[in-house]
């Protein structure tokens, strides 16, 4: 199907709030899963015939599972400190893509049905009845939410719409109307192992592959090993990183880390992916379920430590979820965190001297370096605060000699979203995600321009393919971004070990 025209927004040299649009976005929705796709993973096949009712049994279901959900919708007061947050607003102009916007389709309808005054005053505080076309405004709007969570950095009282929108998204799920996309993917794991399908066959041919290629071009047998017990670290990582570009090139400079350093690793085709959409789709169950197969893989394989690749919302599910997921960790080498990320793995070798760069090899690259959401607003990294900003930038010090930040308003924290997280990047959604990603294009721009910066480099799978899809349509070349540990397959020094 053909992607509606739509016009990309203009690069500006400094930031501006746009005018209002009412609508401007209400056209735009994903396509709603097919029946064997809801089925697959345990959803009703569509749109049941009392889903009202159990929209609403739904909402109370999580309303008393989840106390933040329900602190979420009272204590807002509409202070606007969010309202010019939103990448998506920031693109596109609607309203409704303002963060207190987006949470109000949700209160009113929570207020109608949950509040003394909504059950008898309707009109007088807002509250609304769950009709269709309320329903419809939510599949729309609630699926242009990418979850990066920057709403909240700002929101006076913390509120996240990322748990909103999480909720509403199972919610619709829950009467039969989930997102093709998301769902699908979900299934495919469920089913292979992964989001991309890749079967076991395939993922051993693959690497196979990259052994050759990579063996060609340093003349070292450099191993991509695949369900090899008794290895010391299973990696689970993106299965983008398999074939896609520019994300193998970051496989490969994990590859050559552990070469380099000595370390056994293995990767495991019951566990060959790192994301869990299960996070997007706000379902815990979905998102065990996809976490537990990391832990049957760890323990089949006899493994003491696991180490997650360059994926932004994995980190954030190994960090903030996976203990209570699939815990505990009895069975790995306490000496090592649990999980771990490539990026401290990599920074601690570096600072112990057990890895030597030739840093004039990535001369020809001046680097910049984005900021994934879940990584930057969910989690941490090493044993300092701030250690998930610090140690991805002090690894690309280390690897190169020419790197700039963008402007500090637009990193760390306060970073902006690529534009098509959250289970949003799917070409259904490509005017979205074009136009969400304007905010980082501007900051990306300002060190183009200053520092003649033409490579971004970042720790996230979904970061990589939206901005390879997008960045030429904002005038930059789509081979500009990659990953931090490309840089790192570029310069670091191999030997026989």
């Amino acid at each position: 199907m053909a992607t509606a025209a739509f016009d990309t927004p203009k690069l500006k040299s400094y930031p501006v709030i746009p005018l209002v649009q009412a609508g401007a976005m209400s056209h735009l929705k994903p396509f709603v899963a097919a029946a064997p796709i809801q089925k697959a993973i345990g959803f009703p096949e569509q749109l049941v015939d009392d889903w009202q009712d159990k929209a609403i049994a739904k909402m109370g279901e999580l309303l008393g599972k989840y106390r933040s959900l329900q602190v979420y919708m009272d204590a807002c007061v509409h202070c606007g400190a969010c309202s010019d947050k939103c990448h998506y607003f920031l693109g596109t102009g609607d309203p409704k893509n303002m963060p207190v916007a987006r949470q109000d389709l949700m209160r009113k309808v929570y207020r109608r049905y949950f509040t003394f005054a909504g059950k008898y005053f309707p009109k007088l505080v807002g509250a609304v009845d769950l009709t269709r076309e309320v329903l419809d405004e939510w599949y729309s709007y609630f699926n242009q939410c990418s979850e990066c969570r920057r709403c909240s950095v700002f929101c006076p009282y913390g509120i996240d719409t990322a748990e909103v929108t999480m909720a509403a998204r199972e919610i619709m799920d829950s009467v039969g109307m989930g997102q093709k996309y998301s769902n699908e993917i979900i299934g495919k794991v469920h089913r292979i192992g992964n989001n991309l399908g890749i079967p076991g066959p395939a993922l051993e041919n693959t690497l196979e592959g990259l052994e050759e290629d990579t063996k060609e071009d340093t003349g070292l047998d450099i191993k991509f090993p695949l369900n090899v017990k008794g290895a010391e670290v299973l990696l689970i990582t993106p299965s983008a990183d398999f074939f896609s570009e520019p994300h193998v090139e970051s496989l490969i400079g994990y590859a050559k880390v552990f070469h380099a350093a000595g370390i056994s690793w293995t990767l495991s085709s019951h566990a060959s992916e790192a994301g869990n959409f299960g996070m997007f789709i706000g379902n815990y169950e979905q998102m065990r379920a996809i976490s537990l197969r990391v832990r049957e893989a760890a323990l089949e394989l006899g493994v003491k430590r696991i180490v997650v690749g360059e994926c932004g919302h994995a980190w954030r599910v190994a960090y903030s979820f996976w203990n209570t997921l699939i815990g505990p960790f009895d069975y790995l080498d306490p000496r090592y965190p649990v999980p771990q990320h490539i990026c401290e793995l990599t920074d601690d070798l570096i600072q112990r001297g057990a890895l030597q760069f030739d840093k004039e090899a990535n001369d020809s690259r001046i680097i910049t370096f984005h900021d994934s959401c879940n990584v930057a607003r969910a989690s941490r990294m090493g044993n300092l605060p701030g250690g998930q900003f610090v140690i991805p930038r002090r690894i690309i010090t280390s690897v190169a000699n020419h790197f700039h930040d963008m402007a500090p308003q637009t990193i760390h924290e306060s970073t902006f979203c690529c534009g098509g997280g959250g289970g949003l990047l799917t070409d259904d959604l490509l005017e979205l995600r074009v136009k969400g990603a304007l905010p980082r294009m501007e900051a990306l721009k300002g060190v183009v321009d200053e520092h003649g910066v033409n490579f971004m480099a970042t720790i996230c799978a979904i970061c990589k393919a939206q901005f390879t899809k997008v960045l030429p349509y904002y005038g930059f070349n789509m081979s500009m971004v990659g990953g931090v540990h490309q840089l790192v397959s570029k310069a670091i020094r191999l030997g026989d070990k």
